[in-house]
């Protein structure tokens, strides 16, 4: 399966996943009496539209190179992941804001049977982030990873709730408000997790180049082209799922212009066919 396409099957699977557990989150906690899982289902909505947005990015990154985009339309990937960044920054204030204007004025109990729901929600979404983790981690896609954090994120807001409906339960009268604590507890969870999701989009879109392994691999492969007797500079910068790389590859002094010219070449296509992920390569060739 062409990797544009398991990179939307993935978005479409976590939006079909959260459509239905923002309705069971809000449906249980309207009739649990619990604002920490009313919470939990304004996440769920709001994750819904932020993996929209990551859909949407992933096809437009996924369009050809053309004449005013000769690298491709990659960097859209990025750019999207700091929309989703907003939208979770934006949900974790209105559930922190909510929660508190709950603590201010009492409420029931909430209900003992919504930790059974909980408990359903958090083993739902830790499967979802290790599916979509593991297809982010395959695609080199930063988008799916902030996708795959939204899940680990609504699953820790779960736990939250679950621990203060707990103690909301075990607590008895007087402890009602250990439910909205949670949510706050959780928004503080959502806030660190934003700065993890935001940070790696950034050194995309600023061109770092942290790619160790990846660099030694294409100094491996480089020495196993006839002709190239070493290397020198390696810069490497990600756009989406592919890696450009600029590479100075050394070879005898005494060849001709065309020898030089055959040997980068050779070395590219090598390059491009050991390493899939790479996309464009530019082989500068430089005198031993």
């Amino acid at each position: 399966m062409p990797k544009p396409n398991l990179a939307i099957r993935t978005v479409l699977f976590s939006i079909l996943g959260n459509a239905v557990l923002a309705a069971v989150k809000f449906l249980a906690g309207i009739f649990g009496h619990s604002y920490a899982l009313i919470a939990d289902g304004i996440e769920s909505t709001v994750d819904i539209f932020s993996s929209l947005l990551v859909l949407l990015g992933l096809k437009y990154a996924a369009r050809p190179a053309d004449e005013n985009h000769p690298y491709g339309h990659g960097k859209a990937e990025p750019l999207v992941t700091f929309l989703v960044v907003a939208f979770l920054i934006v949900s974790a204030f209105v559930i922190g804001w909510q929660a508190i204007e709950n603590i201010k004025s009492p409420h029931e109990l909430p209900a003992s049977w919504t930790l059974i729901v909980l408990g359903g929600i958090i083993l739902w979404k830790e499967i979802s982030y290790q599916v979509v983790m593991k297809r982010a981690k395959k695609l080199q896609s930063s988008s799916l990873k902030a996708e795959a954090w939204h899940h680990r994120s609504d699953a820790i807001t779960s736990v939250a709730a679950f621990i203060g409906i707990a103690v909301a339960l075990f607590g008895g009268e007087g402890f009602e408000v250990a439910d909205d604590y949670a949510a706050l507890i959780a928004c503080g969870f959502i806030l660190y997790n934003c700065y993890g999701i935001f940070r790696p989009a950034l050194s995309e879109v600023m061109d770092e180049d942290n790619y160790e392994e990846l660099t030694l691999k294409i100094r491996k492969t480089a020495l196993k082209v006839r002709g190239v007797e070493g290397t020198e500079k390696c810069f490497i910068r990600k756009a989406g799922m592919k890696y450009h790389a600029d590479l100075h590859a050394t070879v005898k002094g005494t060849l001709t212009v065309k020898e030089g010219h055959d040997i980068a070449h050779s070395l590219k296509d090598r390059l491009k066919k050991e390493i899939p992920q790479l996309g464009n390569v530019l082989i500068h060739v430089e005198p031993a």
